[in-house]
């Protein structure tokens, strides 16, 4: 039952957080491209790598990881995103789009990972 319970706690936040982060981003960015989705997904691919890399208690991955970092992103929201931008005939948009959200999230989960165990390390 607490892991269902932290897994909640840190869904809750991370979901907030996600909605805080993506209207602040609407409102300071205008791009071709649905930038505030793009940069909420790249961050929680970094920071989950990091979480990972830390060599933190199951506890606290639950709380972070599974949660917070799991309510953050938004799978869901990028691939909607990405079909609706292919549906409006920005095929070159929706391509770049995905080869940022997909390459750019592996490159950024694999650094986060790295930066946590060095951290994990000193």
């Amino acid at each position: 039952m607490t892991s269902v319970l932290l897994v909640g706690l840190g869904g809750f936040f991370g979901a907030v957080s996600r909605y805080i982060v993506s209207q602040w981003m609407k409102k300071k960015f205008t791009s071709y491209l649905p930038v505030a989705t793009l940069i909420v997904n790249l961050l929680g691919s970094f920071l989950l790598g990091l979480i990972i890399g830390s060599d933190l208690s199951n506890i606290t991955i639950l709380l972070l990881g599974t949660g917070f970092m799991g309510a953050f992103t938004t799978f869901s929201t990028f691939k909607l995103e990405a079909i609706q931008l292919h549906i409006n005939n920005r095929k070159k948009e929706c391509y770049i789009y995905q080869l940022i959200g997909y390459g750019g999230g592996i490159i950024l989960a694999f650094l986060g990972i790295v930066l946590g165990e060095f951290f994990t390390l000193i």
